[in-house]
């Protein structure tokens, strides 16, 4: 069985059958979808550039990465909760689409990063200004990467 056989049998379930052949459920979804992305980016944005040192100087930076992870949290779920429907929907256009296997590839790199690279020395506390940055920088390009390639998935 190739991973094209697996994509195609995904597209065959019922649940991309549902979205696929309704008028209403794919664009309903997706603006949850886009719902759960402007809250994850908002948290992504408040963090990372308190690690670049932009904004919010007077909170310290592992309160500020606190108090944004629940949202953080409740925006990957809604992504997820969203996006894999949608996907299924079309995953035979997914297969053949550049711009999805970026965004796959790079979601995950950036959970990883985030969960057990930056989250884990920002809560350390003895991480230095110089470290702090790099790792809002590379937050950055990585999820900005993520919904950047996301959003070119409708264009190719």
């Amino acid at each position: 069985m190739t991973l094209l056989d697996i994509f195609e049998r995904l597209e065959e379930m019922w649940i991309g059958e549902a979205i696929r052949t309704s008028y209403w459920l794919f664009p309903f979804i997706e603006a949850i979808h886009l719902v759960g992305l402007a809250l994850l980016g908002g948290t992504v944005i408040v963090v990372d550039l308190r690690l670049l040192g932009l904004t919010l100087r007077s909170r310290p930076v592992a309160q500020v990465l606190l108090n944004a992870r629940p949202y953080f949290i409740l925006a990957l779920l809604t992504m997820f909760s969203t996006g894999i429907p949608l996907a299924l929907s079309e995953m035979i256009k997914l297969y053949y689409n550049f711009s999805w296997w970026v965004k796959i590839s790079t979601l995950g790199v950036a959970i990883l990063f985030t969960f057990l690279v930056r989250d884990r020395i920002v809560t350390r506390h003895d991480a230095s200004r110089v470290t702090l940055g790099a790792l809002g920088l590379v937050s950055l390009v990585l999820w900005f990467t993520v919904a950047g390639a996301g959003r070119w998935i409708g264009f190719s």
